[in-house]
């Protein structure tokens, strides 16, 4: 006899929400809007805590150009925005001297191919930070020209071993302009400086020189070629989406002399602790140099997302007090537009509880609908995000990742389903079924 009530009570409840499935069915879009929005923030925020604690690896101590610190260690790790300058191929020697230094590394940076950076470091960096520096295919580059890519930039452009390719300088190529960091941040275009038509006198003869070095510049880098000698595996860090050769490359695209030479940053494996604060004092702050602890900056920046979030929050609370109006609002309309049915039920029988069963099952099943198309929509959204976000911004979000975070969103969606309905069923549990019969 239990079953057939609960049967009954279950074929009652969705009954009731196909007799209204237009209300229904808006309400639970509004919960799995709701749900969708804050799924995608938590793999987001557990994405960027993830990437932030992987990105730096061992080097917890970077030297670089005097500058921004968050600048230094977001360019140097996580290959985002520009360089903050360079610095004289003696601080690596000095670092690489330090006996509390276990391993250091020179890095040049200042090219692309495509909108990736073209990345110069000794090949022993892939050993010390992947444990090992295992290639997918192919083998590690020896020589000046030869090269390894990241997972993403190989499914990205479709390269594989045996290609070969020419860079552009500067860090960003869109349409046929680049980012320029060396001359100060302008920018010149090396793509379109030789097929650009006809110019004025006036412009032209202020600017002969300017359009004759953006000419050797380009010939220069359309003169070196690249090899593809190996592809990365997934790595789930920003490597994943770099070129890398050999540090000597910068110089060699350039003609650079000897004296002339230098390297973009210095990536630091300290041996102890102590061995990295005594490094960071001899060279902070000495000849336009900055060394910087690469946790402090990146903890920086998540003190920056938190306040973000902090924003993104307050919209999320505004987007569940809707959600949960929403639920309430249909919970009162069905309980107005079924007062005759539910004195009915009482009169035949049926209890107070029964009653109270009714308006709730028929709200939390509505707010389970919503949860599981929320689910659905933010891991959704999140795959198709995942490139966008990746390419932007670095941050490796995984569609399929299921945290602790997604218990509290279904069991906290489920609580407000619940409380929304208490108070429809409340008003109707109350009343004398005649009452309810009669009006």
């Amino acid at each position: 006899m239990e079953r057939g009530n609960h049967m009954s009570l279950l074929h009652l409840t969705l009954r009731n929400i196909w007799h209204r499935r237009f209300l229904s069915l808006l309400t639970v879009g509004a919960v799995a809007v709701t749900v969708a929005f804050i799924v995608l923030l938590s793999l987001s925020r557990e994405s960027v805590e993830e990437g932030a604690k992987r990105g730096y690896g061992p080097f917890d101590l970077v030297i670089g150009a005097a500058g921004s610190e968050t600048q230094l260690v977001l360019n140097t790790f996580y290959h985002v925005g520009a360089p903050t300058g360079n610095i004289p191929l003696a601080v690596l020697e000095q670092a690489q001297a330090d006996a509390g230094v276990d391993q250091a590394f020179a890095m040049t940076a200042g090219d692309n191919y495509k909108g990736f950076p073209i990345v110069g470091i000794d090949p022993g960096y892939f050993a010390v930070r992947y444990d090992g520096g295992r290639l997918q295919a192919g083998s590690m580059y020896a020589s000046t020209g030869q090269t390894i890519v990241g997972a993403y930039v190989a499914r990205t452009l479709g390269l594989k071993v045996g290609d070969t390719f020419t860079g552009v300088h500067g860090l960003v190529q869109e349409e046929g302009h680049a980012y320029d960091h060396d001359a100060g941040g302008g920018e010149y275009e090396g793509a379109t400086a030789a097929g650009s038509g006809t110019v004025d006198g006036d412009h032209e003869a202020g600017h002969d020189g300017e359009a004759d070095g953006v000419t050797e510049e380009a010939h220069a880098h359309e003169s070196f070629r690249y090899s593809v000698t190996g592809i990365l595996p997934e790595l789930h860090t920003p490597d994943d989406r770099a070129v890398f050769t050999t540090t000597d490359y910068a110089w060699a695209v350039h003609g650079l002399a000897p004296e002339d030479r230098e390297i973009t940053a210095v990536l630091v494996k300290p041996a102890s602790l102590l061995g990295a604060h005594t490094l960071k004092e001899t060279l902070d702050g000495k000849d336009s140099v900055q060394a910087v602890y690469a946790s402090r900056a990146v903890g920086d920046v998540l003190n920056a997302v938190d306040q973000g979030a902090r924003l993104v929050g307050v919209l999320t609370a505004i987007c569940v007090l809707l959600a949960a109006i929403s639920i309430l609002l249909s919970l009162i309309a069905a309980a107005g537009e079924r007062t005759k049915d539910v004195g009915l039920l009482r009169l035949l029988g049926k209890s107070r509880g029964y009653v109270w069963l009714t308006l709730t099952s028929e709200g939390l099943l509505v707010t389970a609908a919503g949860v599981l198309a929320g689910l659905v929509l933010g891991h959704a959204g999140a795959a198709v995000l995942k490139d966008v976000l990746f390419a932007q911004a670095g941050i490796q979000i995984r569609p399929l990742q299921f945290t602790a975070d997604h218990w509290l969103i279904i069991l906290g969606a489920l609580a407000v389903g619940l409380l929304s309905s208490l108070g429809p069923a409340y008003r109707m549990y109350r009343q004398h079924p005649l009452a309810l019969f009669k009006s």
